[in-house]
């Protein structure tokens, strides 16, 4: 089973975003990534093996930024291999998504994007969605083209997406795969669980089936696919 973290703040989340993924190791995953946004460009590391054997090879802490997403995978779609790894970027690599879950229809919506122009680089399903947000994206907002991609997908996800040009922003999204929301003090969280971010905050969100997050180090909104706002419980978790 995969696990996704992910987190905006006024400080460097690498850090964050390694223990939270240390944290998620029990659900079991073959390669793992790490994706953040320094200066307004992406810088991404990834590998197959342990987060420990990856980390000794790529040094995920020497990553700059303060916001990113983390994830570790279990393959489904495609090898054991580093390019099948999350997270995944867009042709112009300014969208980057990590994911868990299966795009039933990912295989139609790959052969319409290709006839497009668009150049896939992995065998997963997840790569479909960040072309898919990237061939919407010049005539909306980056909450829009998320909301319209994600309204075309059959199937099950956790996202957590990123974009190069709004540094400030984490999005994330789920259908059928779970997803909490943390709210700390300048800073906000996103992850498979509750236990891989405790260290940070107990105050969680859960998110439900087809609804989207906007965060920021100081918010977190949450709306429907139709862009509807949902108000949504803060839980105070005591354990």
């Amino acid at each position: 089973m995969c696990g996704i973290v992910g987190a905006v703040s006024g400080s460097s989340v690498n850090e964050k975003l390694f223990n939270g993924l240390s944290n998620l190791e029990y659900r079991g995953y073959d390669s793992v990534g790490m994706c953040l946004i320094n200066n307004g460009r992406f810088l991404l590391k990834k590998g197959v093996g342990k987060l420990e054997e990856v980390h000794k090879k790529v040094d995920f802490l020497s990553i700059p930024g303060n916001v990113g997403i983390g994830h570790c995978r279990w393959s489904t779609h495609g090898g054991v291999t580093e390019k099948n790894a999350h997270p995944h970027l867009d042709c112009s690599r300014r969208i980057a998504v990590v994911h868990n879950g299966i795009i039933e229809n990912y295989s139609e919506l790959k052969e319409e994007l290709i006839k497009k122009g668009h150049k896939f680089h992995s065998q997963t399903d997840t790569e479909v969605i960040a072309h898919l947000i990237e061939d919407v994206l010049s005539q909306n907002g980056i909450e829009k083209a998320t909301r319209l991609a994600l309204n075309r997908i059959e199937g099950s996800y956790a996202l957590g997406i990123l974009f190069a040009e709004e540094p400030q922003k984490l999005i994330a999204a789920r259908n059928e795969s779970p997803l909490i929301i943390g709210i700390g003090n300048n800073e906000n969280f996103i992850s498979s669980d509750v236990p891989s971010i405790l260290g940070y905050t107990n105050k969680i969100i859960y998110l439900e089936d087809k609804e989207i997050a906007v965060l920021t180090k100081n918010s977190a909104k949450v709306f429907d696919l139709s862009g509807s706002v949902k108000n949504k419980k803060i839980n105070i978790i005591r354990w």
